[in-house]
């Protein structure tokens, strides 16, 4: 489903195997999802983003190595459907496909960061033009391992409630 926006009334009375994938979508850290919905019904979006913000903190490393695994490359957007391929699309708006040098460089830096870290590069893109993906991505190729865990982590869970919150704009 490419538009998985819904009012926080439908999600709160939606069935949890109807809402438990848009979160999941959100990232998949399925006891994330299951700590929003066991908080429903919330009486407005602020509610619903404070317990998906607690619930983030902190994650399991599993929880945060899985979620990497499914996050696709900065400057690779998915072209597969679902709401998960949708937003990581509308969040690299930023980026322009057709831009050689930008693909360039995006390519190599993901592939030195994986190499480095042995984790997907995962920053909050949306809102961000390539050359600040771009400058955030050379920043953490020189961060020492124990410290990007904590830097990829913060992201995901910004990148998470992000997702959320554009989710319940409906």
């Amino acid at each position: 489903m490419e538009d998985h926006r819904t009012s926080l009334a439908a999600f709160n009375a939606a069935p949890a195997a109807a809402a438990r994938p848009l979160l999941l979508a959100c990232v998949p850290v399925e006891r994330w999802a299951d700590e929003i919905l066991a908080g429903r019904p919330y009486a407005d979006r602020s509610a619903v983003l404070a317990v998906a913000e607690r619930a983030a903190e902190p994650w399991s490393r599993a929880e945060i190595d899985r979620a990497l695994a499914a996050h696709p490359r900065i400057g690779e957007r998915p072209v597969a459907p679902g709401a998960e391929a949708a937003l990581s699309r509308s969040e690299q708006s930023g980026v322009d496909p057709d831009d050689a040098d930008v693909a360039r460089r995006l390519a190599e830096g993901n592939r030195a960061y994986e190499e480095r870290f042995g984790y997907v590069f995962l920053v909050r893109a949306a809102g961000r033009d390539a050359h600040e993906i771009l400058a955030a991505l050379d920043e953490r190729l020189g961060h020492a391992p124990h410290e990007e865990i904590q830097v990829a982590a913060r992201n995901l869970r910004e990148i998470a409630v992000l997702r959320l919150e554009r989710m319940l704009d409906a």
